[in-house]
């Protein structure tokens, strides 16, 4: 009855507030070939004349751009080689279809119909990293946490050596400092950041941008090292019907199915579902644990929008999951209850619902707009982990009301609004009983200049009172400045925060023998970032190229340390007591080698120190470097393609483990390693048919879980994990759409 009361009363919220939403306009951009056929363009930039306010087009010409006011007219869609095109949308309604016309003086610059996969946002003024979703068809991207194959910004790992649970590391520093949201709604939090990743299905999603250093202060404090921003597939502007079927030679089988469509002139609604199952008991290093946890998972989410054009926008929708996992010894059965005693089995099983709203109001006054956001989960998981017991629920509730108006003329811009969030924890930690209740009103400005020309900047403050740990001030700034046509400087700095929840965050800390101790009642985590990023766009060999480079620093004022080599029978955690900092410096270049044959390379250090036991020492498990390099290839009746990605993973250090017995120690750095993926898609009309392989090496981590043999004993864990796990794997798979 709690759980139907509290959905009720947020399915209530998200009904009766006003949240932002704004005017959308959708297109088609595309051109006409020799043969007169239609080719759609991908890639193509579409943004409003004067302002920072930009997309691209998809891999089928499509585009939604938002239109704040009617002030914005002029609807600017450029592509390189072709003449650009500007409607004006105060006479022209939305859908529009533009056809763009081949400058004839550039013919000998070769144009890539695919666009570019990943790309970096030309008009922002923050650091972003656009990822579509002909980027995310280059692996089987099953998930969020898969979608990073083809990234070199953000490392995806295991964070323990049974669970299957994954962890990003962006800047060199855990997930838990970047902010993941979707669509600017914050999605995963608590007990959901250890599996959270794998709770928003690849095929659901139309984009990703990641953002590096600290965000807009619109969205809240706790962005530090970044922003990973989910964009969902559009019911206005999706297939009506698209089917995704995976299977994997480990066993693992998946199917997604989404569906857009129009109930009439105003209403349009999308239905996702997604199902996945594995129950197959891989032990291929020969462990006595299962390799992958036995899962079965379902997932659902419903939304809708409704439109009243120049006037509001709503849109709202839910969200269902359902996840059992199973791991542990490979006898494990949770329905022989003579063997629990004697084996190590794991059992986590999850509820969760979420659910959000959004409406939006165009004011009489020029570039104006007021809007609030309201979403609410209710997060329900109880778990085994040996003898060790863990159970949660969590209940989390976020507003945000944002009125946004011009100053004096358009190149000056403000936001501001009110915030609130809620967080209730309520865990049981081998029977004992503890709550965490966080409730934090806030209030942020934001000043954005823009002289249409060549440089931006946004200057944003926040100021929010946690009934915890006090008041949080985070100032935040960026800065974008054109030096000419084709080199772009940016700069940034910023503050940031975030409230630590050990247990729900850190599940390894109950696959462990060793005794956990709280060495202080620990403060909010504090840091600043700062950082900026050159990119250069130019001609290589007739085709289009660029190369970027940037550095980010991250220094912790205060930052919760878990403690694993104080003692080899204890875990320690407490406040930082010293420095602790992160440097991050990345290269990446990208171009077109030959016709439709697109290279990405990219090189990135990482120099992550941290005060442990009062020493200033490397960030255990924190490569020291990371390569990659990209191929994909299609061929020219856009029927084939082939992709390749090799990684190169540097060296890590390891856990010190001198004071354990000789067997068990593991050394002081992690080997460097290399990993190797590939994929073959066939394109026949509406269908895709795809074979590929992960690890193709087959390189994997040795003796991953400590004392494997005598679980229950005084040396078993689970959390050294510095490399795969997994061995060669091999998938196939078939997407199918309706437009």
């Amino acid at each position: 009855m709690k759980k139907i009361q509290f959905l009720l009363l947020l399915m209530l919220g998200a009904i009766t507030t006003n949240i932002v939403a704004q005017k959308k306009i959708h297109g088609t951009v595309y051109e006409i070939d020799q043969d007169k056929k239609k080719n759609p363009l991908f890639g193509a930039n579409v943004y409003w004349s004067g302002t920072t306010d930009a997309t691209t087009t998809d891999e089928k010409g499509r585009f939604t751009i938002i239109k704040p006011c009617d002030l914005h007219r002029f609807l600017v869609i450029s592509y390189v080689g072709y003449q650009s095109d500007t409607i004006d949308m105060n006479s022209n309604s939305s859908p529009i279809v533009i056809k763009l016309q081949e400058i004839k003086n550039l013919q000998e610059v070769v144009i890539n119909a695919r666009g570019v996969g990943t790309h970096i946002s030309k008009m922002d003024p923050i650091y972003k990293e656009v990822i579509t979703s002909g980027e995310l068809k280059k692996a089987a991207c099953c998930n969020l946490a898969e979608s990073f194959e083809t990234n070199a910004s953000v490392d995806v790992s295991y964070s323990d050596a049974i669970t299957g649970a994954k962890q990003i590391q962006l800047l060199g520093l855990s997930g838990i400092y970047s902010q993941i949201l979707a669509e600017n709604i914050p999605i995963i939090k608590g007990p959901a950041i250890p599996y959270g990743l794998s709770y928003v299905p690849g095929p659901w999603m139309e984009s990703i941008q990641v953002s590096k250093g600290t965000s807009s202060v619109i969205n809240g404090y706790e962005s530090i090292t970044g922003q990973i921003n989910v964009e969902y597939k559009k019911p206005e502007n999706t297939d009506r019907l698209f089917v995704n079927m995976y299977a994997n030679d480990f066993g693992n089988v998946e199917s997604n199915i989404t569906s857009g469509f129009k109930l009439n002139k105003n209403w349009s609604a999308m239905l996702m579902a997604h199902g996945e199952y594995l129950n197959k008991r891989n032990d291929l290093n020969k462990d006595g644990f299962i390799d992958q946890p036995l899962m079965t998972k379902y997932s659902f989410f419903n939304r809708y929008k409704n439109e009243n054009p120049g006037k509001r926008v709503s849109i709202f929708g839910f969200k269902i999951l359902s996840e059992d996992r199973l791991a542990g010894q490979t006898g494990y059965n949770k329905n022989s209850p003579e063997l629990l005693p004697l084996l190590y089995g794991i059992e986590i099983n999850t509820k969760r619902y979420e659910a959000f709203a959004k409406n939006g109001f165009f004011m009489t006054r020029p570039n104006t707009s007021l809007g609030t956001i309201v979403s609410g989960s209710y997060h329900d998981q109880s778990s085994k982990f040996g003898k060790n017991t863990y159970d949660v629920i969590h209940k989390s509730l976020y507003t945000n009301i944002i009125y946004e108006t011009d100053i004096s003329s358009k190149n000056h811009k403000i936001n501001v609004g009110p915030s609130f969030t809620y967080d209730n924890y309520n865990e049981v930690i081998n029977a004992v009983k503890q709550t965490k209740e966080e409730v934090v009103p806030g209030v942020f400005g934001q000043y954005t200049y823009n002289n249409q020309k060549n440089f931006s900047v946004i200057g944003g403050i926040r100021y929010d009172h946690h009934n915890l740990y006090g008041d949080f001030i985070t100032p935040r700034l960026h800065i974008k400045y054109d030096i000419n046509a084709n080199l772009t400087l940016r700069a940034s700095g910023g503050k940031g925060y975030r409230s630590p929840n050990i247990y729900a965050e850190n599940t390894f800390l109950m696959m462990t023998s060793r005794t956990i101790f709280f060495d202080d009642k620990l403060k909010a985590e504090e840091a600043w970032n700062y950082g900026g990023s050159l990119t250069y766009d130019f001609p290589l060999l007739k085709h289009d190229a660029n190369i970027s480079a940037e550095f980010w620093r991250t220094d912790f004022i205060n930052q919760a340390i878990i403690d694993l080599e104080k003692n080899p029978k204890e875990i320690h955690i407490y406040n930082l007591n010293g420095p602790s900092y992160s440097n991050s410096v990345q290269v990446t270049f990208k171009t077109e080698l030959i016709k439709r044959l697109d290279f990405t390379a990219a090189y990135r250090r990482n120099d992550v120190m941290m005060t442990i036991n009062n020493e200033l020492r490397q960030k255990p498990l924190v490569n020291a470097y990371k390569g990659l390099l990209s191929l994909s290839y299609l061929t020219k009746n856009n029927r084939w393609q082939f992709d390749f990605t090799s990684q190169f993973n540097g060296r890590s250090r390891l856990p010190n483990t001198s004071g354990f017995p000789a067997e068990f120690q593991i050394g002081a750095f992690s080997p460097a390693y290399t990993l190797l993926n590939a994929q073959i898609t066939l394109k026949i009309k509406k269908l895709e048919i795809y074979i590929g392989g992960e690890n193709l090496t087959s390189f994997t981590q040795k003796n991953p879980i400590m004392s494997a043999s005598n679980p229950f004993g005084d040396y078993f864990d689970t959390s050294a994990i510095w490399g795969p796990m997994m061995p060669r794997m091999f998938y196939a798979g078939v997407r199918f759409s309706i437009k």
